[in-house]
């Protein structure tokens, strides 16, 4: 093993701060979330699975959530159980598993979810000023070649 085995390449350099900076942001926009809907009776936790709800094309099992928010499927059933318990959500059969039931959003929690939307959007707008659409599509594309390089376990030494 060789020195240079230890030295990172200026990308990781780059990609260590990016990571460290990705580390504050998300926290910082978990924190901004969770204050955004709290009157709401809502975490980002438990808007980020409506918002997974909302945009899926068909009703999804517990599993399939979690797969689509790159989530523990334990964490995503507690949030749900709890969001079904306040009658935000609800389960149908599901007609291709008996014991994998498909969460829906129920009529309180559309009304609860568009809640959120309308607060969401002029913060949105307010935190997107000055920042132009090319640099945040930028942004969206590093973050998504990371994320198919995570979740094919991007690990460089398995790679190799």
């Amino acid at each position: 093993m060789t020195e240079n085995d230890h030295k990172a390449s200026p990308q990781a350099e780059a990609l260590t701060a990016l990571i460290l900076s990705l580390f504050r942001v998300n926290n910082l926009t978990i924190n901004w979330g969770d204050r955004l809907v709290a009157p709401l009776g809502l975490t980002s936790a438990r808007w980020q699975i409506l918002g997974a709800i909302a945009y899926a094309d068909r009703p999804r099992p517990v599993a399939w959530l979690a797969r689509d928010l790159g989530a523990n499927r334990q964490n995503i059933q507690r949030i749900v159980n709890d969001l079904h318990k306040d009658g935000i959500v609800s389960f149908t059969p599901n007609p291709h598993h008996k014991r994998a039931h498909l969460v829906v959003l129920t009529v309180k929690g559309r009304r609860v979810y568009d809640e959120a939307l309308r607060l969401y959007v002029p913060r949105a707008n307010a935190l997107a000023e000055d920042i132009s659409s090319d640099d945040l599509e930028a942004a969206r594309r590093v973050m998504d070649v990371l994320k198919i390089k995570l979740e094919g376990n991007g690990d460089a030494e398995e790679q190799v």
